[in-house]
């Protein structure tokens, strides 16, 4: 009996150990510089979000947040250099739709999306257009689908690249409206719209950024948003389920994420104080400027988030069989 009462003493002061540590942390932390790694070149909505973002938090937190741009693979650079960093609260990543598809797109990844992370928070979703040229002779996606399936294999469309999210967008139309059209990839998104604009390529399924300014112009017809709802920005433009492929949705978004093991404490933290900073009303302004929308979710439902559009693009790149080279 005394063996077991002085075992239970041991289990609640080792509760008690941990308690006082785990407050300790929480009101020590952050200490030093937090870097916070993106993927994408400076400039990008990523690394706008990211920067606008850090900016908040290093007032909140009262430590600098530190951007640390490595482009390269699709974002993997980024990604690999954050999976092996020390799970200290210290190394942020801006997790992107790119993350989920790479997670299927590339084979022997030297990260896993699912179990080398720990979600924080999703800062945003962005809108993304099915946008045609206006020599194109249809005003309507029925009208689109109609010319498609009377001319298979004949209609091209382009995106800034092999497997990022326009491609698949494209690919996840064909596949959902019945049609055949060919792919034409272009290294970036300003060669693309260079030739877009020109009616070289006359189809494409971008995001707002890219697109929108020129929508507005009249130089580029908008038939559908591919998102659940309308968007404000132009309120005339149908769902692509209202407009007649139900269920069709490509939203580009982004999110943070910590190294696996981060403890819990400094996760809580830095999700409370990323919220906040989204609803700040000048953060709020500058995303929707960009067409992307503040979201401000819980770990979990960011976890939840990213395992669902990990397995989403991973039927599309199966079903479309899209490789990269």
């Amino acid at each position: 009996m005394k063996f077991i009462v002085r075992i239970a003493r041991v289990g609640f002061l080792a509760i008690v150990v941990l308690w006082f540590a785990a407050g300790a942390l929480a009101q020590t932390y952050p200490n030093k510089p937090i870097r916070l790694i993106v993927g994408f070149p400076p400039g990008g909505s990523t690394d706008i979000t990211a920067r606008l973002v850090g900016q908040k938090l290093s007032t909140s937190l009262g430590q600098p947040v530190v951007i640390d741009n490595k482009p390269g693979a699709g974002s993997n650079i980024g990604a690999e250099a954050a999976a092996k960093a020390a799970p200290d609260g210290y190394t942020l990543l801006m997790c992107t739709i790119a993350n989920s598809i790479n997670y299927s797109l590339h084979k022997d990844l030297p990260y896993d999306l699912i179990k080398d992370f720990t979600a924080v928070t999703q800062t945003t979703s962005m809108l993304s257009f099915l946008v045609i040229h206006p020599s194109l002779p249809v005003r309507s996606v029925k009208e689109f689908i109609a010319l498609a399936k009377s001319k298979p294999g004949e209609l091209n469309y382009a995106s800034s690249g092999v497997g990022n999210s326009p491609h698949l967008a494209g690919e996840m139309f064909k596949m959902m409206a019945g049609v055949n059209m060919v792919h034409i990839p272009y290294k970036g998104t300003g060669p693309l719209l260079n030739d877009l604009l020109a009616g070289h390529v006359k189809i494409a399924f971008e995001t707002t950024p890219a697109v929108l300014p020129h929508v507005k112009a009249g130089k580029l017809l908008a038939l559908a948003v591919n998102s659940a709802k309308r968007t404000p920005l132009l309120p005339d433009v149908p769902t692509m389920s209202e407009a007649g492929v139900p269920g069709f949705e490509m939203t580009s978004w982004n999110g943070l994420v910590f190294p696996a093991g981060t403890p819990k404490e400094i996760v809580t933290r830095i999700h409370q104080e990323t919220v906040k900073a989204l609803r700040t009303p000048d953060v709020h302004e500058k995303l929707s400027s960009l067409g992307a929308e503040p979201v401000g979710s819980t770990p979990e439902q960011f976890a939840v988030h990213i395992q669902a559009e990990t397995k989403k693009w991973a039927k599309v790149i199966k079903e479309a069989n899209v490789k990269v080279d």
